[in-house]
């Protein structure tokens, strides 16, 4: 017998529509906290990869399955390393929804909008939980899609006295700071974006440090989202060495970060280790949180996608 839930095409505007972080956040905090138990039943993999040296970038595959909520979902994206200046996406990523089931493909959505925002999500997560208790200085490091769903979750969950912003073109960080919402300050040099910054987050293409930790003020927090590749990195060894070090998934950094596989930093906690009171939030000291993301995480986000178009067809 056919599954009775028939296929739905849930495009980008419908995503962002129905994706708000004001619920995404909770969701996710409870993700992380049962993925960092010992006794978790959800099943995630560590994300496959398929080379396209052609292009210079490979596909992901990033499938989980929330057991407690009987919920199955796949994203496939292609990340790629695009010369500075590149007009082309450095990523691009479709979820499907399947019937745990009967097997079928339940719905086809936009990922881009769904990794954008679950990943700054969880980005503001890790800083509410290790950024200084007085943090007025948020900097961010980039200015695509990313750096931008940054400052929208940042700017809506904290207040800062000032945002700053920097990428390797100017005029790329002058779009940045007229499309946010609030004022930004264009900086003109990493150096100059983040002396003195209580929150740094690096949303970059960059494949070799851009983030030295000469640079850092003790006590900084910095969300680290950019190379998600064992031999790709965006902070240099000195802050890696300096910093505790917090990762969404330990297996995964071992296998996919370049910052901790080539620093030989020792992971110190997941976030979900911090959320279940099982690991200390260090806020006093310097933090890094380096985010890969996870199957579980987009899963989480596509179920509230699916609840909120189911009510409204």
């Amino acid at each position: 017998m056919d599954s009775p839930m028939i296929l739905v095409v849930i495009g980008k505007n419908e995503v962002e529509e129905f994706l708000h972080y004001k619920d995404l956040i909770p969701r996710l905090e409870v993700a992380l906290g049962e993925f960092s138990k010992p006794d978790r039943e959800d099943i995630q993999p560590v994300r496959c990869t398929v080379p396209l040296q052609r292009y210079n970038g490979f596909l992901g595959l990033m499938p989980a399955y929330l057991a407690h909520e009987d919920f199955l979902c796949t994203k496939m994206v292609c990340f790629y390393k695009r010369e500075s200046g590149s007009n082309l996406p450095s990523t691009r990523a479709t979820v499907l929804l399947i019937d745990p089931e009967y097997g079928n493909v339940n719905a086809v959505m936009d990922g881009d909008v769904i990794t954008a925002k679950r990943t700054a999500a969880v980005s503001a997560i890790s800083a509410k939980l290790l950024m200084p208790a007085k943090s007025e200085v948020f900097t961010i490091l980039g200015s695509g899609h990313q750096a931008l769903s940054h400052y929208n979750v940042f700017t809506e969950t904290f207040s800062f006295k000032q945002v700053r912003v920097w990428s390797w073109r100017r005029e790329s960080s002058e779009r940045f700071a007229q499309a946010a919402l609030g004022p930004v300050t264009v900086c003109e040099s990493v150096e100059e974006a983040v002396n003195g910054a209580d929150v740094i987050v690096t949303a970059t293409r960059a494949t070799e440090p851009v983030l030295f930790g000469q640079w850092v003020k003790p006590g900084a927090h910095v969300a680290a989202v950019g190379a998600c590749r064992p031999d790709w990195r965006e902070l240099d060894d000195v802050l890696m060495s300096k910093a505790e070090v917090y990762v969404d998934s330990r297996e995964g950094a071992a296998a996919e970060s370049g910052e901790v596989i080539l620093s030989g930093a020792k992971v110190f906690a997941e976030l979900g280790e911090v959320l279940n009171g099982t690991r200390p939030a260090q806020r006093e000291k310097t933090t890094v949180f380096k985010s890969l993301g996870m199957g579980i995480q987009d899963a989480v986000a596509a179920k509230l996608v699916f609840e909120q178009w189911k009510r409204h067809h």
